[in-house]
């Protein structure tokens, strides 16, 4: 594919900036910086545009929160008005182009795929039994913030040669340590840097099942031994080009004895189970919603239980759910 140039103006355009601003605002119009964006929005669009056009946009100002689900982590926020419209706009025009060089076997951040992706491409190599006798476990460590900004820029400069676009991109990506997560646009930026380790895994190791969710990897292998090679050979790239460690928490085992904790899941030849800590967080809401059965209502009841059901419904959980009572819960 070519580098894309000559792309800023469709960028900068009021018509993509519109566009951009319907996107950012989904699932958010509770939010003050939208209700005050509401107050002037043509207003506001045109003076969007003007700045982008005259390099006035100065570089977001964060304020930082800690969330501790799945894991302990700290979100960056920046404000509505004008750096997250600017970042749904930088997406409309390069989303395809990073479609495109993403394998189809990473499955983070991408619309369509996502962890029902995931289970259906594992149960799909778990089938071939021969050769998924072993798996390879692996994380990146601090996945964002260890992200290096001048292996990012030069690697974004592979598919993009318009200035001031890349002055624009270059601006996100100076904004904080690594790259900040909550961005719309580092998620993005994250999956492209891992997206070269995806193909040096696939074209040159050439290994045949092989599965990235952002940071965490599994690859599965009819040999222990080739595993351990892939291992020293993964490791050595992540450090050698993208500057980044791998977690020392890797392992190599038999999956038949273990199964494939992955996603929500833990993947086995022939069947699938719930991870033990989402059965545990579903027994403990069973038993929350049967407690107060009497003072809820049936909605609240269905929403309460609602994402749970997913996760039974896509493993070998019957036990379980006849256990919990799990859709007499839901009628």
């Amino acid at each position: 594919m070519k580098r894309l140039g000559n792309i800023f103006d469709k960028m900068i355009s009021v018509e993509n900036l519109v566009l951009a601003e319907q996107k950012a605002r989904k699932g958010k119009g509770f939010q003050r910086g939208i209700k005050f964006f509401d107050k002037n929005a043509g207003k506001l669009i045109a003076q969007l545009h003007y700045d982008l056009e005259n390099n006035l946009i100065q570089p977001p100002k964060y304020h930082t929160k800690k969330i501790f689900e799945p894991k302990e982590r700290l979100i960056f926020v920046m404000e509505y008005y004008p750096h997250r419209i600017i970042q749904h706009a930088i997406l409309n025009i390069l989303e395809p182009m990073f479609l495109k060089h993403f394998i189809s076997q990473t499955y983070a951040s991408i619309k369509g795929k996502g962890i029902n992706g995931v289970r259906i491409t594992m149960q799909k190599y778990l089938k071939d039994v021969k050769n998924t006798k072993y798996c390879l476990s692996f994380d990146i460590k601090k996945c964002y913030p260890s992200i290096n900004h001048d292996v990012l820029k030069t690697l974004v400069r592979k598919k993009v040669k318009d200035k001031r676009v890349l002055n624009l991109i270059d601006m996100y990506i100076d904004s904080a340590d690594g790259l900040p997560i909550g961005n719309y646009l580092s998620q993005f930026l994250a999956n492209y840097y891992f997206s070269f380790f995806d193909h040096y895994v696939k074209e040159v190791l050439r290994e045949r099942y092989y599965i990235r969710y952002m940071d965490d990897g599994r690859i599965l292998s009819a040999s222990k031994k080739r595993l351990h090679y892939v291992l020293n050979e993964c490791k050595a790239y992540l450090e050698r080009e993208l500057k980044v460690k791998m977690k020392g928490n890797y392992q190599i085992f038999p999956i038949d004895k273990r199964g494939i904790d992955f996603v929500g899941f833990r993947f086995y030849h022939g069947y699938t189970l719930i991870r033990k800590r989402i059965k545990k967080n579903l027994c403990k809401k069973v038993a929350k919603i049967n407690h107060y059965k009497r003072t809820i209502t049936d909605k609240e009841r269905k929403m309460m239980i609602a994402s749970w059901i997913g996760w039974c419904k896509y493993s070998n959980s019957k036990n379980l759910q006849k256990t919990l009572n799990i859709y007499e819960l839901c009628k």
